[in-house]
């Protein structure tokens, strides 16, 4: 391996504005570091690199790279927050069953050491109905009982922070909407089903091509709790398309209970947490300034 590697090890720009965006000062010294710390775990695990994957992700940089017996392979090296915190715990859960496979890790310092693979094929290359039966199967794996012992935020715990954020940024104008969200979550987890161990940000975006699997889920943000939490985000995938179609109250609704029935989930439920998780969001993202895509979150929660 060359002990000095010719590969710019910069933080791809959309990883930089991101993070400078929503960590603050914290997250620009991490990004100062970020190349230092490419460097060592290069060194460290005797990896060659290729090159960075753009346009990357939004809070992790991926170097791809060649082990020490010519393997190809992915050095993710993220930035730990309590959401990515147990990201290797799950990924070694699962052992490559419907997810990347962890090869090495160090925890402490985010970066993780991952099998490659196709990063620039998602389930966003395909047809959307087909797509959505691919997503269903993939996270159908996923859904297991999380190991005795385990570290893991409850979907409880998670969605109580969030909601408790959401009632702080209420506006007047939101009041009913907020109100719902809010009602919706208190419901689901007062009587909430059997947990499993949940990805936490399953999208056709968070799905990749492998070499051996056709599909395999990246970047958890792991959580335990009900299923249906973690088909919200798909039931709102390539929103700006939905949103142009002319019956997009409609098609909303059928993507509901297409994927209810399809993994056997209660179709009310699967709407609750859509809905709470798209009011948040799109809460959070009118506080931040992204005023187009909070009202397009908000205007979907409404066709829920």
């Amino acid at each position: 391996m060359a002990s000095a590697p010719r590969v710019r090890l910069e933080p791809p720009q959309r990883l930089a504005r991101t993070v400078a965006a929503w960590e603050g000062e914290a997250g620009r010294e991490w990004l100062a570091a970020l190349p230092g710390l490419a460097r060592e775990y290069l060194e460290r695990w005797r990896l060659t690199p290729e090159r960075v994957q753009q346009p990357g992700g939004n809070i992790s940089m991926v170097v791809l790279v060649r082990a020490e017996d010519g393997t190809p392979a992915a050095l993710k090296l993220g930035m730990v927050t309590e959401e990515t915190r147990e990201e290797h715990a799950a990924l070694a859960h699962w052992d490559g069953r419907g997810a990347v496979r962890l090869l090495r890790a160090d925890p402490e310092r985010g970066v993780m050491l991952l099998e490659r693979l196709g990063g620039d094929v998602s389930l966003r290359s395909l047809p959307e109905a087909k797509a959505m039966l691919e997503a269903a199967e993939v996270v159908r794996r996923l859904w297991v009982p999380p190991a005795a012992g385990h570290a893991f935020t409850s979907l409880a715990d998670r969605t109580a922070v969030l909601a408790e954020a959401l009632a702080s940024r209420r506006a007047p104008q939101l009041d009913a909407l907020v109100d719902e969200a809010l009602a919706l979550r208190e419901r689901l987890v007062a009587d909430a089903p059997e947990p499993v161990l949940l990805h936490g940000d399953f999208h056709q975006g968070n799905v990749l091509s492998g070499s051996r699997m056709p599909w395999l889920a990246i970047d958890p943000k792991p959580l335990v709790g009900e299923p249906a939490y973690d088909l919200a985000w798909l039931v709102r995938d390539r929103l700006e398309t939905l949103a142009a179609s002319p019956a997009a109250q409609a098609a909303t609704r059928r993507r509901v209970n297409r994927l209810a029935d399809a993994l056997d989930l209660d179709r009310e439920r699967l709407r609750g947490w859509a809905l709470f998780r798209a009011v948040e969001a799109g809460v959070w993202a009118l506080s931040v300034g992204a005023r187009s895509d909070g009202e397009l979150l908000l205007e979907f929660a409404a066709w829920l």
